[in-house]
């Protein structure tokens, strides 16, 4: 899989579950009907958001995005439906193009950051076992910090 395919599911996958959430929320703060909805959303979204930011850090440092294209694609995921705009805009721009800069055999890692990401494109399988079990302990942090309080 390439970085623009990469990209382009996990941003769709962020918008989507912006979607399940905030129809969670309409449901419960709106309709008043159910509040059923909101955790499941809620824990979804989540889960993809941390995906998404994982994800975006790993193509920033592939493609070498600027500090402000890196960071507008961080912040794209905190308002609902902005990745998939934030992923056209990169794409455009030919932001996206070309494979893993840092796949074998291609370049040598210049630094620590780049190591780590060579290492990741050589064992994919090693690396995904460590990104799940990584996103997944910070998510359940997350859980067990609990949910945001909005009624103050």
């Amino acid at each position: 899989m390439n970085p623009r395919t990469l990209f382009r599911i996990v941003a769709v996958a962020e918008a989507v579950t912006w979607a399940f959430l905030l129809l969670g929320m309409f449901l419960k703060y709106v309709t008043r009907t159910t509040e059923d909805l909101v955790p499941p959303a809620g824990a979804v979204h989540g889960f993809v958001f941390l995906c998404f930011v994982v994800v975006t850090v790993f193509i920033w440092i592939n493609q070498r995005w600027s500090v402000t294209t890196g960071l507008l694609g961080l912040a794209s995921a905190v308002l609902p439906f902005a990745t998939v705009p934030y992923e056209r805009w990169i794409e455009r721009r030919g932001m996206l193009s070309g494979t893993w800069r840092l796949a074998p055999g291609a370049e040598a890692p210049r630094n620590a950051v780049e190591q780590v990401q060579a290492w990741v494109l050589r064992s994919p399988l090693s690396a995904l076992f460590v990104a799940i079990i990584s996103v997944s302990t910070v998510f359940a942090a997350l859980l067990l910090v609990g949910p945001p309080d909005f009624s103050n």
